[in-house]
């Protein structure tokens, strides 16, 4: 039976995917074009996790299953895209879902590492938005993360709590929590227009 946490890093995987794929199609790339910044999207925060400590050849490169997945994923959301009426809408949801998801990926490979909670929490949120900091730069968009908007911060605040969370109740359950404050966080920010001091 599949773990949480290889059911949080399929979810991730696949929501992270086609947040790439429609980012893409919304700058009209070609089907080949979709594919790279999808898998770039869904594999760029895990791989610099990776490299950062020292798990290489870095996860994706282990185990085929992830880039076939990632290839599928892409391909599915380029022959449906016709039967989605809002892209806007939709890349908004999968993104915050692939945010929550892909950040307890990194926090669990933290602690699985041995690291101390702080370092957690970095890769937790490096895990969570680098794939979207890596698809926005060769889109030739400003990052999320270096805008005003909360997208980091909900992931440092998803990861505090978890830790807060996991003296007093079983982990996976915290993790679920943790998913669903980030996923919250990201959601209410943009819905109600929540926005960090600009300088």
């Amino acid at each position: 039976m599949l773990s949480v946490t290889s059911v949080i890093e399929l979810l991730g995987t696949i929501a992270f995917t086609i947040s790439g794929a429609f980012s893409a199609m919304q700058k009209r790339l070609d089907a080949f074009g979709v594919i790279v910044i999808a898998f770039i999207t869904a594999i760029g925060g895990g791989t610099i996790r990776d490299v950062l400590i020292g798990y290489t050849p870095v996860s994706w490169m282990r185990n085929l299953n992830g880039p076939i997945l990632i290839t599928v994923t892409a391909v599915v959301a380029i022959l449906f895209k016709r039967n989605i009426k809002n892209f806007k809408v939709t890349l908004f949801v999968f993104d915050a879902l692939g945010l929550g998801l892909f950040t307890l990926i990194g926090l669990q490979k933290g602690i699985d590492a041995g690291l101390k909670p702080g370092i957690c929490v970095i890769l937790g949120t490096i895990t969570g938005c680098f794939g979207g900091v890596l698809r926005d730069i060769l889109l030739n968009n400003i990052p999320l993360i270096f805008r005003k908007e909360i997208y980091a911060t909900a992931c440092i605040v998803g990861v505090v709590v978890y830790f807060a969370l996991i003296p007093f109740m079983d982990p996976n359950w915290a993790k679920v929590i943790a998913i669903a404050i980030i996923c919250s966080i990201r959601i209410l920010a943009v819905r109600y227009d929540l926005k960090l001091p600009v300088r």
